[in-house]
């Protein structure tokens, strides 16, 4: 009888530990509230000219209008940290003087890192930038 009792406790002490780690997998699995993404900014479209650009200095952020895209590009340099200037050529950082295209790679350093890409979402004629 101690025999079929030895497996019974070995299978039951395997689904808690079964239950216990899937638990905590679930947490890290799952993203929380705090990671979903937030409205930066809503902007009308029509507020943004065809291969132009609209800079927001308080929120670091520009949205550029191509020919065939939105987007919207940090002003953050990703070398120091500096706010950078949008040009209609290109985007320069005054402190060490990294300059990046339109689309935010790198084309001088010292940054050797794009700058950040965030997203864009289209509600209507509304623009939504998110963080």
């Amino acid at each position: 009888m101690e025999k079929t009792a030895w497996p019974r406790r070995k299978f039951l002490k395997g689904i808690a530990l079964i239950g216990v780690f899937g638990g905590l997998a679930w947490r890290f699995l799952v993203p929380s509230k705090k990671a979903r993404k937030k409205v930066l900014f809503e902007v009308d479209k029509n507020d943004i000219p065809l291969r132009g650009a609209l800079v927001y200095k308080r929120s670091r952020v520009v949205i550029i209008r191509s020919e065939t895209d939105i987007y919207a590009l940090s002003l953050v340099c990703t070398h120091l940290g500096c706010t950078v200037n949008v040009t209609a050529e290109n985007i320069l950082c005054p402190c060490h003087g990294s300059v990046f295209d339109r689309e935010g790679n790198v084309l001088k350093g010292p940054s050797d890192r794009p700058l950040e890409r965030l997203e864009v979402e289209e509600r209507g004629e509304k623009l939504v930038v998110l963080v």
